[in-house]
């Protein structure tokens, strides 16, 4: 394992978890804001907001795997 290898798997994480911090919030402002009215839009954040959390998981199992090497 290398720096390099390290800092790419870092900021890959990171990156993961802005976006699916910022599809969170998405989510939420539906349900804090557009709720009931925009019932329609809710399973496609919600959907988005799911896959953007399974990608940052995967990440960050990437990453600790780095780290405990």
């Amino acid at each position: 394992m290398n720096d390099d290898e390290f800092k790419a798997a870092r900021k890959a994480e990171r990156k993961a978890k802005r976006i699916a911090s910022e599809k969170a919030m998405e989510l939420h402002d539906l349900v804090e804001d557009r709720l009931p009215a925009g019932y329609e839009d809710l399973p496609a954040i919600a959907e988005q907001a799911y896959e953007a959390c399974k990608v940052w998981a995967k990440a960050n199992a990437a990453l600790k795997a780095i780290e405990d090497t």
